[in-house]
C-alpha cells in the first residue's frame, strides 16, 4: 500500500494485548496522520487501557462516544461490552448486539465495517490472541483491497488468533511486532 492510499488502521488483539500494543502504539509520532481503531477483548469492567496507553503514546488515546467523527492522529479503543463499528459517514457507532465468537467488542465487527467504509485505504492488523476473532475480519479487509498484517504466530504470546487470521487471509503479511510498527510508521511519512 502506498503512503498516500492509507486512510485508517484497525488493530485487533486479545491475550497478550498490552505487551504487543506497547511495542507498536507508543512508536507512532505526534503528527501521525491516520486514525487507529483498536479492539481488545477485555472483561465488562473498565479496562484501564485508555489511561495506560494515553500515558505512553504521543497521540491522543480515547474511548469514543457513539456517532463520534473519526479524526486522524487519534487511537480509539473500543469500550468494554460494546462493538465498535465504522459508519459510512466516517463516524464511530457503538453497539450492544450479540457477542461474536463470544466477544463484545468483536474484532471481526470492527474490521468488516471498516473494510466497507475505507476499502483499499484500510490496514488491518491482527495481533496475539487465543481465539479466532479477527480471521473473518482480516479476510474482509483483504477482499475490499486493504492490507492485512498479522503478528508472526511463532513469536506471539498466544498464537491461535494470528494463525486463524493467516489461514483465512493467505495474502496477509506475517511480521514481527517491530516490523508491524515500522510498517505503520511508514504510512505516517510523506
Amino acid at each position: 500500500m502506498t503512503v498516500e492510499a492509507a486512510q485508517a488502521v484497525v488493530i485487533g488483539t486479545s491475550a497478550g494485548a498490552v505487551q504487543a500494543l506497547s511495542q507498536i502504539l507508543p512508536r507512532l509520532p505526534e503528527a501521525y496522520p491516520l486514525p487507529v481503531l483498536v479492539v481488545v477483548h477485555v472483561p465488562a469492567a473498565p479496562s484501564g487501557l485508555v489511561a495506560l496507553f494515553d500515558a505512553r503514546c504521543n497521540i491522543e488515546v480515547r474511548e469514543p462516544e457513539d456517532k463520534e467523527p473519526i479524526v486522524p492522529g487519534t487511537i480509539y479503543f473500543a469500550p468494554p461490552s460494546y462493538h465498535m463499528l465504522v459508519e459510512e459517514d466516517g463516524s464511530i457507532a457503538l453497539s450492544t448486539d450479540e457477542p461474536v465468537l463470544f466477544s463484545r467488542p468483536s474484532i471481526d465487527v470492527l474490521f468488516q465495517s471498516a473494510a466497507d467504509s475505507f476499502r483499499d485505504g484500510l490496514v488491518g492488523v491482527v495481533l496475539t490472541g487465543a481465539n479466532e476473532d479477527g480471521a473473518a475480519g482480516a479476510a474482509a479487509v483483504a477482499a475490499a483491497g486493504g492490507t492485512v498484517l498479522v503478528e508472526d504466530p511463532e513469536h506471539a504470546y498466544a498464537a491461535a488468533m494470528p494463525r486463524a487470521a493467516s489461514a483465512r487471509c493467505p495474502s496477509a503479511q506475517l511480521l514481527s511486532l517491530d516490523a508491524i510498527a515500522d510498517y505503520l510508521l511508514h504510512l505516517g511519512t510523506t
